[in-house]
């Protein structure tokens, strides 16, 4: 007897009944993004190493560390997508799609990262996100957040908190590098491995050390507010004043960086502590030059990504995810007699109804038939057995109310047509 095969590690299968929570809050991003006035975009699970490389950064964590590359039969170095930014810029310029001006754009699917799985974080997660690009003003900044707001308010997660901070831009932040390394250096012995490496590297990623021995430091660090220049600051205190008109909550939090290389000014985290500890929801943040860093035209761009797995965890803890609303119809047949009346009504209903018509063939008890209908998520169950047979009529039972009507049996299609019209 062969060994059983299982998933790989850091990864899950999503199987029914768990797959119509997916689908139903996949429909609902789809819908609110729709009403932003964002269209979907697809890209390949795949790519050139060298666009993350380009794109994300070479001294980040996931180019460093984290992602899935190979070496494919031709000899081109090909990477799993680890995040969907940097792609989804390779194809808006690739096929043209910043000439005609403002882009606006979203994706639902999965990224890959080699790292430790843990709860709410796998090597194959999936995600939600959009790209706002051909904006330079606070407005696109605060449209972004608000999308992000609107997501996670409207799922019912109250607890739900916004971080706000400025990164600064290419003027402002190499002055703040300079404070950061003057404040941290003398300090790096008795810090972490990873902060000593991080000031090497990129030493804006030492204010987002969740390492204990790093916290003292990280915690008198300066703040970048008191570095920004004329503009930045304006923009940054144009994006409050905007938040504050929304009337949608903040904080502006001085540690909020963010692990890729290409944010500048506006960065953003929405995080909530359902899951038992401070936990990321999802972030963003404006990113000005990277369009121009991977070959296009000057672009202002703003965005953000939310973790689906997370997302779904959360909202279990909470309890603000809402039961999902039974739909459709089990047909249920009690014997091979009654087998070849429904049949013919299923595939009629199938054909007039948007909602999905469930049917059972194998010989069971009305109960067992019941708790199919259950498990499917059924709003009715159309009954015909032997007695509904002799007396020409079928039952439909409503099993949010548990009542009973009668149809007449005749023509599939005029059966079909009554039982639609009666609201199926």
């Amino acid at each position: 007897m062969s060994d059983t095969l299982n998933a790989p590690r850091g990864t899950s299968d999503i199987v029914p009944p768990e797959s119509r929570r997916w689908s139903g809050l996949e429909s609902r991003i789809r819908e609110l993004a729709a009403r932003y006035g964002y269209e979907e975009i697809r890209t390949p699970v795949f790519e050139s190493t060298e666009l993350f490389v380009r794109g994300v950064g070479e001294t980040t964590d996931i180019v460093e560390k984290e992602m899935y590359t190979f070496d494919d039969r031709g000899g081109r170095s090909l990477t799993l997508r680890p995040e969907w930014t940097a792609p989804v810029v390779r194809a808006a310029l690739e096929h043209h799609l910043f000439a005609p001006g403002p882009l606006r754009l979203f994706y639902i699917g999965p990224i890959f990262r080699y790292e430790r799985p843990q709860r709410g974080r796998y090597r194959q997660s999936h995600q939600f996100g959009i790209e706002c690009f051909g904006f330079e003003g606070p407005e696109a900044d605060v449209e972004v957040i608000s999308l992000a707001w609107e997501v996670v308010r409207s799922h019912g997660l109250t607890d739900a908190a916004l971080n706000l901070n400025s990164l600064g831009d290419e003027e402002c932040r190499p002055r703040y590098r300079q404070a950061l390394l003057d404040h941290f250096q003398p300090h790096l012995a008795a810090m972490s491995g990873e902060a000593r490496a991080r000031a090497q590297r990129n030493p804006l990623r030492l204010l987002d050390s969740k390492d204990p021995a790093d916290a003292p430091y990280v915690e008198s660090a300066p703040a970048l507010a008191s570095f920004l220049c004329a503009r930045c600051r304006e923009h940054f205190d144009a994006v409050i004043a905007y938040l504050e008109l929304a009337e949608i909550p903040f904080v502006v939090n001085p540690k909020i960086v963010r692990g890729l290389d290409y944010y500048g000014r506006t960065v953003f985290e929405i995080t909530s502590s359902v899951l038992g500890a401070q936990s990321s929801v999802c972030g963003g943040g404006r990113y000005d030059s990277l369009v121009a860093s991977l070959g296009g035209p000057p672009t202002p761009a703003v965005g953000f990504a939310l973790g689906l797995e997370r997302f779904l965890m959360m909202l279990e803890a909470s309890g603000g995810e809402a039961a999902p609303k039974r739909r459709g119809t089990q047909a249920i047949a009690l014997g091979a007699q009654a087998r070849t009346v429904v049949a013919p009504i299923v595939a009629e209903l199938r054909r007039a109804s948007d909602a999905p018509t469930f049917a059972d063939y194998n010989d069971r008890k009305l109960l067992a038939h019941l708790k199919l209908a259950d498990r499917n998520g059924a709003r009715y169950a159309l009954i015909v057995g032997s007695e509904e047979l002799a007396s020409g009529e079928l039952v439909l039972r409503d099993l949010d109310s548990r009542s009973d009507r009668r149809f007449p049996l005749g023509e599939p299609r005029v059966v079909a047509r009554r039982l639609v019209e009666a609201g199926l």
